[in-house]
């Protein structure tokens, strides 16, 4: 039976890393997956150790008959955040326990649900300007985890922040975003990050995703945005961020705001952006924590 060993890191490729185990599993293949805290530029120089370690006993076990230094679980795990640590499971996609937080007008985050659809905050986004983008996933040295103070203190941001964290945290899974917001233009973009606060307040992207809104007559659109798979831990004394823009340039082209395809636009309109009180952020639990 055909047989193979995916590897993987926390960037551009994880989400194709984590469709490719899926398609061979489901066809019967036996496979194995590692997926490490590394970004596409670092993971040779840091992730060697991991990498070679498991592709040497794959091919010895498939080649040479030898399974002794197989790992017992086909799926390996970097757990990234606090206390950084590997996990071994039994299968992928998991079905984790999923908590909504929901954002509120004086910028915090909350798992108590909305009493109703208003407006709840608002930001202008303008295309001669684009909101840059900061790290992530991104096939370039400036990949990974950084800091986003700098980013957060635009006008053309949002953050919603949530309590001080009692309890360590694990979000393991596929993170997502319920948006319903509104344009003035009928055509935008919403870019969706989740982040740690430190004690310092220093805030750390973990894992993000972007969607495009089409909004007519103002009414507000409701999108769900993936942003993407992430195994990380939230210390106790951490806060969880939701930062909200409506792009992330250059990683993604700016929206004209007029309804023009991107790469055809000529005119370029700035967007004022409206996010309403039934959007949420939807965070996988590895296991389901009290807070």
């Amino acid at each position: 039976m055909p047989t193979a060993l995916i590897t993987g890191w926390h960037d551009a490729l994880v989400d194709q890393t984590f469709q490719q185990y899926a398609r061979l599993r489901a066809a019967g293949r036996e496979a194995a997956l590692l997926v490490g805290p590394w970004t596409h530029t670092s993971a040779l120089q840091r992730g060697w150790p991991e990498v070679f370690a498991e592709s040497l006993a794959w091919l010895r076990a498939h080649l040479c008959d030898d399974p002794s230094e197989l790992r017992p679980t086909p799926v390996r795990i970097h757990t990234a955040g606090a206390d950084a640590a590997w996990q071994d499971l039994d299968a992928w996609p998991l079905t984790p326990v999923t908590t909504a937080w929901y954002p509120t007008g004086d910028g915090h985050l909350t798992r108590q649900p909305p009493t109703d659809t208003a407006p709840l905050a608002a930001f202008r986004h303008d295309p001669a300007d684009p909101t840059p983008s900061l790290g992530g996933p991104l096939l370039s040295g400036t990949a990974g985890a950084r800091d986003n103070s700098t980013l957060e203190s635009r006008g053309d941001v949002l953050t919603f922040t949530g309590p001080v964290l009692t309890e360590p945290v694990t979000v393991l899974g596929a993170v997502s975003a319920r948006i319903s917001a509104s344009t003035d233009t009928g055509h935008g973009d919403v870019f969706t990050r989740l982040c740690d606060v430190d004690a310092a307040g220093r805030s750390t992207n973990v894992c993000d995703g972007m969607a495009r809104l089409r909004t007519p007559d103002e009414d507000p659109a409701h999108v769900t945005v993936p942003m993407s798979v992430t195994a990380y831990r939230f210390a106790a004394g951490h806060r969880i961020r939701w930062q909200i823009s409506a792009g992330a340039h250059p990683r993604y082209a700016p929206n004209p705001g007029t309804g023009e395809p991107r790469v055809e636009a000529t005119e370029f309109v700035s967007v004022r952006v409206t996010v309403h009180a039934d959007s949420a952020l939807v965070l996988p639990y590895g296991a389901e924590e009290e807070l």
